[in-house]
């Protein structure tokens, strides 16, 4: 067996690298690691609406009862709301079963430890470590085997929870939610209707095989279309399991995660509550963000793609504020991890505090453009040390000066270097990302 665990959890095509036998013994290994032989511990247990979620739920649960751990069902449920629901039920751990915004073929299985974050590498490598060779785990018998018990009332107090985190009400504005026909689907009209706002709901009806299906927050032009016809005040828009947030204003602009941070960090930064002033994003964001958070006296720390590595420098910092400009946003002093109707709730609240529609707010940076070529090579390795490849990005850096930005990377996953700028002009800046691409492919091509 290969390592499981990826960047966020063990994810793969649903009964064929994702097996029920995987997640078996994933939910003994998971369990009996997080739970360390503890009286009476349980774990929270919620998915998605993906069609193979039934099969890999109940795999999971019963190797979680076969180590004597109890389990806790909450059903179809956000993955923020998974965390939020093991520190609220003070549970040992929680796990979710979802693949976030991939293919309903894909699935996933993510746990948290019971404090409500994702778990370390180590943790990780510990329980990976247990599903190679012998199961030597507990298996208890008669009246020690763990038991399953349903709380049907999860959607509820999370919804509960998350209207506590604003101080304003939302009557007399008109959202359009899409849900992507994923986890989303209850909760988040839940929470805006019972805040006072009309809503409007699209892709809120879930069939197994049909969430994240040219709907949800890879597809903004979907609530785009719903805002202009409803003349709504905003559209929010989840990803599968709803840890991302995609909004656009009332004018059907695109508001991603970039946009969302300078305006939440605006709000908090005049009201105090920004932690040290500063926000924490990866090194993808554009450059128009940054240039904002600069001229808004909000300091940023810059991490490498992926919300694990905004969460650790933001926990390492102190920080309250980071996330992606994929709409990961994470809100620390609400949650544990990123909450795609969290982040929406306190964007339509920094609304109604200063009286604004979000295309007043949005104004608070503007977006460069950017341009994007992946070179296909054959060896990744050796970029950084390529004369060619380095002079060819000085060149272009030093005619960008201050007004644009280069950023040049290996694919994590694919034998490919991502070539990518930003800068006033989309013209030029496309011009600059093929000069550097073609030196590239010379160089290292196949």
């Amino acid at each position: 067996m290969g390592r499981l665990f990826g960047t966020d959890g063990v994810r793969g095509v649903a009964n064929t690298e994702l097996t029920a036998e995987i997640a078996y013994r994933l939910g003994r290994a998971g369990a009996y690691v997080l739970t360390r032989g503890k009286q009476n511990a349980k774990l929270i247990v919620g998915k998605d609406t993906r069609i193979s979620g039934d099969m890999l739920e109940a795999a999971l649960l019963a190797g979680i009862l076969s180590v004597g751990v109890d389990a806790v069902r909450v059903g179809v449920i956000s993955t923020p709301g998974v965390a939020y629901l093991t520190r609220a039920l003070q549970a040992d751990a929680g796990v979710m079963i979802s693949a976030s915004h991939n293919p309903v073929a894909d699935n996933g299985i993510k746990f948290f430890g019971g404090d409500g974050f994702k778990l370390l590498d180590q943790t990780e490598d510990e329980i990976e470590s247990l599903l190679q060779g012998e199961d030597q785990m507990p298996r208890p018998i008669a009246g020690d085997i763990g038991r399953v018990a349903e709380r049907l009332d999860g959607i509820s107090l999370y919804a509960d929870y998350l209207q506590t985190t604003v101080d304003n009400r939302f009557e007399g504005l008109k959202v359009v939610l899409d849900c992507g026909n994923g986890a989303a689907y209850q909760v988040a009209p839940q929470v805006f209707r019972q805040l006072g706002a009309e809503v409007v709901v699209v892709h809120a009806e879930p069939n197994g095989v049909n969430i994240n299906v040219k709907c949800g927050s890879t597809y903004p032009e979907v609530v785009r279309e719903a805002v202009l016809a409803h003349k709504a005040d905003v559209g929010l828009s989840f990803d599968g399991d709803a840890d991302r947030l995609i909004a656009v204003d009332e004018k059907g602009q695109l508001v991603d995660g970039d946009y969302i941070m300078a305006i939440l960090g605006r709000s908090l930064k005049a009201s105090g509550e920004l932690a040290h002033d500063t926000v924490v994003t990866t090194v993808m964001s554009n450059v128009g963000f940054v240039k904002a958070a600069k001229e808004m006296g909000i300091q940023l720390v810059r991490t490498a793609v992926g919300d694990r590595y905004v969460m650790e420098a933001m926990r390492k910092g102190g920080y309250q504020l980071g996330g992606e400009q994929s709409g990961h946003i994470i809100l620390l002093k609400h949650n544990t991890t990123g909450d795609g109707i969290l982040s929406a709730v306190q964007l339509v609240n920094a609304m109604v505090a200063e009286a604004k529609p979000l295309s007043e707010l949005r104004s608070v940076m503007q977006s460069f453009p950017q341009a994007l070529v992946n070179v296909r090579v054959g060896s990744k390795d050796g970029w950084e040390q390529n004369k060619a490849i380095q002079q060819v990005i000085r060149e272009v850096e030093a005619e960008m000066g201050d007004d644009g930005r280069v950023l040049v990377r290996p694919s994590g996953t694919e034998p490919l270097i991502r070539v990518m700028a930003e800068g006033p002009n989309e013209q030029t800046v496309q011009e600059y990302v093929d000069r550097i691409a073609n030196v590239v492919r010379k160089e290292l091509g196949k």
